[in-house]
């Protein structure tokens, strides 16, 4: 196994790690892994929660590319952690060469607040279709050819519900220290931010959501799925054994079924565990 790490901006956090199973000579990798963590976007919380991932999906054959970005804290919040998840993103675009990357499966798998931060990044060619201005132009990113699209997202109990997330005080006011004030202050930031108002997606996304998660409500999960059942893909939902952080963890069952969802959204033979999860809809 390989390891690059790479700038995307002048800021500490500003980094993604690159790890890259070995390849015969000729061959390229086919797609690659954004492993994007969580951690209610405060910036206690780092890319050390995804890099166990990364090495995992790097040991199955997969490129997985382990993205840091600003924090709520250091810097982050509204707007540079969306800024931050989308440069890291498209910074694939610079580094494919080097590397042997093949961009048109690119699939997110992100962790609570991280499968938040990948299921609104898969609705990017969206936002400026929201009719929420003001909030569109305080996001730089690419629009052009350099942007790279996401193919395909797994959420492991991700926050997919920022109205209802807020509402319930998940994690003492995580939501509104994300966005800098309350949805009453600031009402497009949130609705732009929320990965509801993309709905319906033309691309796949899997909310897996862990049976046992004390720390982010199936009902997260269960509404983004109800929301998306229109779409032309629309979202499936897999409830899975396990606490929160079962998902994270490469031994459980729990990360397995993440891992295989992976894989077949970059269009990968699988090794199905035998396990056989609940709530798939």
């Amino acid at each position: 196994m390989k390891r690059h790490k790479y700038q995307y901006g002048g800021d500490s956090s500003q980094w993604g790690e690159l790890f890259l199973p070995e390849l015969r000579e000729g061959e390229a990798h086919r797609g690659v892994v954004v492993v994007i963590h969580g951690g209610y976007w405060r910036s206690q919380y780092g890319a050390e929660l995804g890099e166990p991932l990364a090495r995992d999906l790097a040991a199955h054959g997969m490129a997985a590319w382990n993205l840091e970005y600003r924090r709520a804290g250091n810097g982050g919040g509204w707007p540079h952690t969306f800024e931050d998840v989308l440069a890291g993103i498209d910074k694939l675009r610079d580094i494919a060469g080097a590397h042997g990357l093949e961009l048109g499966s690119v699939v997110a798998l992100g962790h609570s607040a991280g499968g938040h931060l990948a299921t609104w990044a898969a609705g990017r060619s969206k936002l400026s279709q929201l009719g929420l201005a003001d909030a569109d132009r305080q996001i730089a990113r690419n629009t052009g050819a350099d942007a790279v699209l996401l193919t395909g997202v797994v959420s492991q109990s991700g926050l997919l519900n920022l109205a209802a997330a807020e509402k319930q005080d998940l994690s003492s006011g995580a939501v509104s220290n994300l966005l800098g004030g309350s949805s009453s202050k600031y009402p497009l930031r949130h609705k732009y931010a929320d990965p509801m108002s993309a709905l319906p997606l033309d691309l796949p996304v899997h909310a897996v959501h862990a049976m046992g998660d004390g720390d982010v409500p199936l009902s997260q999960s269960e509404a983004y799925v109800a929301a998306g059942r229109r779409a032309q893909s629309p979202p499936q939902l897999t409830k899975v054994p396990g606490d929160h952080y079962a998902l994270i963890d490469p031994r459980s069952a729990a990360y397995k079924k993440c891992r295989e969802l992976v894989q077949g959204l970059l269009g990968q033979p699988t090794r199905m565990s035998g396990a056989r999860f609940s709530g798939r809809v």
